[in-house]
């Protein structure tokens, strides 16, 4: 199966999220979106695939999005997207593409939907359990 990741390397969530996708035997395409954004037609593409709206794909904790005014409801999804592409920090993170699909893997287990079955453990690198010693999924 092919993988691509849209990835951040300082965020712990995309992290956690790239070594579920390896833990699955996948060496996926890793895209550091933070230095190399991606097109407006494909951040269209990942947001509708993803089955998100604009704004739910925006990632407003340690950004600029209150400060740039994008919190106000009356902006189109245009807007939100110009906004995105001029700070690509306010794309959340990590999307991920596999030919199971797209998801924004906020938790990283998310990425599990769209991954073959992985039955071998797996613990988060804050030790939280995600697959535990029988092969099951937790929570």
């Amino acid at each position: 199966m092919d993988a691509t990741i849209y990835h951040n390397p300082a965020c712990g969530t995309s992290r956690n999220t790239l070594a579920l996708i390896r833990h699955a035997g996948i060496e996926p395409t890793v895209i550091e979106y933070l230095r190399e954004p991606p097109s407006r037609d494909r951040l269209v593409e990942l947001i509708a695939a993803a089955g998100l709206g604009v704004r739910d794909a925006m990632r407003k904790k340690g950004t600029p999005y209150e400060a740039l005014g994008l919190d106000d409801p009356t902006l189109s999804d245009d807007q939100l997207l110009d906004a995105m592409l001029a700070e690509p920090v306010l794309i959340n993170r990590p999307f991920v593409v596999t030919s199971s699909g797209t998801r924004l893997c906020r938790p990283s287990e998310v990425v599990l939907d769209i991954l073959p079955t992985i039955t071998r453990p797996f613990a988060k690198e804050d030790g939280e359990l995600v697959i535990d010693e029988s092969g099951h999924r937790v929570r």
